[in-house]
């Protein structure tokens, strides 16, 4: 079986390129795989100082992944402040890793771009990232075309750590679902909490409804036929199989299609794919003790895995001198 692992940030209430991006896979790679999947609040720190406004997200996030089908049964799903492991390692990868190679970074310099206020934590962000990887020795790593680079620079610092310590760490291969690699926002860029563009899945079927029906669209005229280069296109597409998408592009390119009414149906569609879970989620808020336990318990399992690597990178560093 191969072990797949991947996190997401609790950074805000979960949207429809964090489902189909990352969780629906995740999801889908229980059976036949050993998953490995966490709530990465370390990272979250990076562009959030509310302490209590982080707790409450950490907790939606779970409520988010168990309400969407994620169990934790057979899936090691935890929280990464629960593994403290990870700090550890990141240190001990810190001293391999170069400046000029987190320099590199596209993320950072594209957060900066959109108004986030730097900071080391921002800045060492892939170190954080690869020691999540390599701490449980990940072999896939499901990953957006925005998390790419990262995911090469983990492999970076794993091969350095390797050449200088020996055989210690898995290096990971990315798993790049090329149809959902970018889910757009609504106003074409990619989605994102950060940049306010996003559709919750959980949110209220108002504010869901109002972020639909504010999807860019151009102003090519009624009577000519639309292109499906657009965001709305795309978004709708998501949800649809590869027969049904060919339908939706036909009537694209027929005139006499309004976007009004494509953006209609694609609200129906979000709600009728995610209100039995969104019903589930209701009943896991009201059941708090349950799903810390759950997170308690995975917490337990994934750090019994970090301990083996962590040991073995702290003997070969030599800071291991008993």
């Amino acid at each position: 079986m191969r072990r797949i692992l991947s996190g997401i940030q609790p950074s805000g209430q979960l949207h429809l390129g964090n489902y189909f991006g990352m969780m629906s896979r995740m999801i889908d790679y229980q059976e036949n795989n050993d998953l490995f999947c966490f709530i990465v609040n370390y990272h979250a720190l990076t562009t959030m100082q509310d302490g209590k406004l982080l707790q409450e997200n950490t907790f939606n996030a779970a409520c988010d992944f168990i309400a969407l089908g994620l169990d934790p049964e057979i899936t090691t799903f935890w929280v990464q402040s629960d593994v403290p492991q990870v700090t550890e390692l990141t240190w001990l990868l810190a001293n391999i890793t170069s400046v000029g190679l987190l320099e590199r970074s596209t993320s950072y310099k594209d957060k900066i771009a959109h108004g986030i206020t730097p900071n080391m934590g921002l800045f060492t962000y892939p170190i954080l990232m690869a020691a999540d990887i390599l701490l449980f020795g990940g072999e896939i790593v499901p990953v957006g075309k925005d998390q790419k680079q990262h995911l090469e620079i983990t492999r970076d610092i794993a091969i350095r750590f390797n050449n200088i310590y020996g055989n210690i760490f898995v290096v990971p291969e990315p798993d790049i679902n090329k149809t959902t690699q970018l889910v757009p926002g609504i106003d074409g860029q990619k989605m994102s909490k950060s940049y306010g563009n996003s559709i919750p899945i959980f949110a209220s079927e108002k504010y869901i409804r109002k972020q639909v029906m504010s999807i860019v669209t151009d102003s090519t005229p009624i009577d000519e036929s639309k292109s499906i280069d657009t965001t709305l296109f795309q978004l709708y597409s998501l949800f649809l199989n590869e027969a049904e998408r060919e339908e939706l592009a036909d009537r694209f390119r027929t005139p006499g299609l309004r976007y009004g009414d494509v953006k209609k149906e694609l609200f129906n569609r979000i709600m009728d794919l995610f209100t039995p879970f969104r019903e589930k989620r209701v009943e896991l808020e009201k059941n708090r003790g349950d799903v810390i336990a759950i997170l308690r318990k995975g917490a337990d399992k994934a750090a019994a895995v970090a301990e083996q690597y962590l040991k073995r990178a702290r003997e070969v560093v030599g800071v291991n001198y008993c």
